[in-house]
């Protein structure tokens, strides 16, 4: 039986504490979801303020200090502006030239108010937003034609039946069972709705297949395009003898030449299987690269991006007013968000020094992609980066998270500087993305009347000393959205 007893023990474990956790959060967090969080913590702490509004306040108060008493030559000008209006637009008037314009004088509203100096800006700036969807962008047509009552409603049923790619998802018979129940109308009627709102802006939406999209749009075409006719009676009765790339059955059922087949598919291609996805109402995502590198007297070097995040600093004028004895309501709040500020400016010192020095060692790493290109990248993994600087790999995996860096290759994410390896001829080893972008090169150099297989692949990269499988090459090939050989074939 057992006896309830004391026993005293000695151990360690870790705790999370509030700091330990804002730190890790922080940490993850990507450049846009950062600065919401800076500037929410703005909002919330007064102990925290930024330093460019403070510099603001600061030049505006130097200019006033340096201001100097107006003479009494000076004083002319201010009693012209304390004239009436109305006798200085006489004044002016009279003093214009004939050919001034509007804009020349008076300043015109919205974009371009402001100063000169940002005229050019605005005019361009923040002029991107969300977009109506496809549905809005189609019932706003509606509404400029002439339809009737019924028509309408009968094409916001179809509109609502239409999918983001421009597709008709539900067949008219049961658009038309459903409509049949509230207003008396034919199937008929559905049908030259639909074929009216198939014309509207982008054309083919509405379609039911592949075929009927491409065929409106070759319909909309003027009708004296070149091998209009031919595009038109491929799309129509030949479109599944095309996807195979069959051309010797459609050169032989079509009896066409080569050309002539080759010039009616280019015009194919310029159409948009997909013509919903021209209208989009998601928002444009912009990347902000945390990190730039540049090449300074033959070494790379790594540099923060500054302008990702505002810079902070303790209010001196609220940090003054605590004391340290009072334990006033008052006081405890200002000390506790005081404590608050601290670990937050903290954490975030933490967060760009642990980025920079896993930035670091990337670079360190992957100077051949830098200097040569994808094909000298060398195989790397999160555990090669946490032993070299002496961290958890879970630390180094929330670095590299939605984290970018500016390179003069590009943008890349910190994670696309990590891949697995394959083994060599000679014992050593190599990138995986390094593989991809040989295959990715063979194939853009490859006969396209005879594309490379697969295994014929293989075999090019193993007599180069790189072990990779038939289906290795197929895992890596459909990584970077290429085709297989029979999908590559073209005229």
């Amino acid at each position: 039986m057992l006896k309830p007893s004391l026993q005293l023990r000695i151990s360690q474990q870790l705790t999370m504490t509030p700091q330990l956790q804002q730190a890790i959060r922080l940490l993850q967090l990507s450049t846009l979801e950062l600065q919401t969080e800076i500037q929410q913590t703005l909002e919330n702490n007064p102990m925290l303020e930024s330093l460019e509004d403070d510099a603001d306040v600061d030049d505006k108060t130097d200019g006033e200090m340096q201001s100097e008493p107006v003479s009494e030559k000076e004083e002319q000008p201010q009693a012209e502006e304390e004239r009436p209006l109305t006798e200085q637009t006489e004044t002016l008037k009279d003093e214009l030239p004939v050919d001034t314009s509007w804009e020349d004088i008076y300043d015109s509203p919205g974009i371009y108010s402001g100063s000169a100096e940002n005229n050019e800006r605005n005019l361009f700036e923040n002029q991107s937003g969300v977009g109506e969807s496809l549905q809005d962008h189609l019932l706003s047509q509606v509404h400029l034609t002439n339809m009737s009552e019924t028509d309408q409603v009968i094409a916001m049923a179809i509109i609502d039946a239409i999918n983001e790619h421009g597709y008709l998802t539900e067949a008219l018979e049961s658009i038309h069972s459903n409509l049949s129940r509230e207003i008396d109308i034919e199937l008929d009627e559905v049908e030259a709705v639909l074929h009216l709102l198939q014309r509207l802006d982008p054309v083919g939406c509405g379609a039911q297949n592949l075929a009927e999209c491409l065929s409106l749009q070759l319909q909309q075409l003027p009708e004296d395009t070149s091998d209009l006719t031919a595009a038109k009676i491929l799309v129509r009765d030949h479109l599944d003898l095309l996807a195979a790339r069959n051309f010797k059955q459609l050169i032989k059922r079509m009896k066409l030449n080569e050309v002539q087949l080759q010039q009616a598919i280019i015009l194919i291609q310029t159409l948009n299987p997909r013509p919903g996805t021209l209208i989009s109402n998601q928002a444009p995502e912009y990347i902000i690269p945390d990190v730039t590198v540049y090449k300074s007297q033959a070494t790379w070097k790594v540099e923060l991006n500054t302008e990702t995040a505002p810079r902070l600093r303790i209010n001196p004028f609220y940090a003054g007013m605590v004391k340290r004895a009072d334990q006033s309501k008052d006081n405890t709040y200002l000390r506790d968000q005081l404590q608050e500020a601290r670990w937050f400016l903290k954490s975030l010192q933490s967060r760009n020094e642990t980025m920079l020095k896993v930035a670091t060692a990337i670079v360190n790493h992957q100077r051949g992609f830098l200097d040569y290109g994808e094909e000298a990248m060398k195989p790397l993994v999160l555990k090669d980066i946490a032993e070299q600087l002496e961290m958890h790999e879970s630390t180094i995996s929330r670095v590299t998270t939605q984290k970018y860096m500016h390179t003069p290759k590009g943008i890349f994410e910190f994670k696309y500087f990590f891949s697995s390896h394959v083994g060599t001829v000679d014992g050593g080893v190599c990138s995986a993305t390094a593989i991809r972008a040989m295959i990715k090169k063979l194939i853009a150099d490859e006969d396209h009347k005879k594309p490379l297989s697969d295994n014929k692949i293989s075999k090019i990269l193993v007599s180069k000393g790189i072990n990779v499988a038939r289906r290795t090459v197929a895992k890596y090939r459909e990584a970077i959205s290429i085709p297989p050989s029979n999908e590559r074939k073209r005229l």
